[in-house]
């Protein structure tokens, strides 16, 4: 697992015991015809519960699968 470092702004790895974190609120700000980064960052999914459970759309992701949010990391 993982945690967010506030003092570092990216992906660190978590505290022993501990299995869920918050993350900082997030502005999401759309840019047209943008290249992804390769490395140093995590495609992190977003669902819509916590549980993940859903059906599996044609997309194959699960139906409750919202999108990816790609976070600061500094591993590979």
């Amino acid at each position: 697992g993982c945690k967010w470092d506030y003092n570092d702004h990216q992906l660190a790895d978590s505290d022993p015991k501990k299995l869920f974190v918050e993350l900082p609120v997030m502005f999401l700000c759309p840019i047209e015809s943008r290249v992804a980064p390769t490395t140093g960052v995590y495609n992190c999914p977003l669902y819509k519960v916590l549980s993940r459970a859903g059906t599996l759309s044609t997309t194959g992701h699960s139906t409750n699968f919202v999108m990816s949010i790609e976070l600061p990391t500094q591993e590979e």
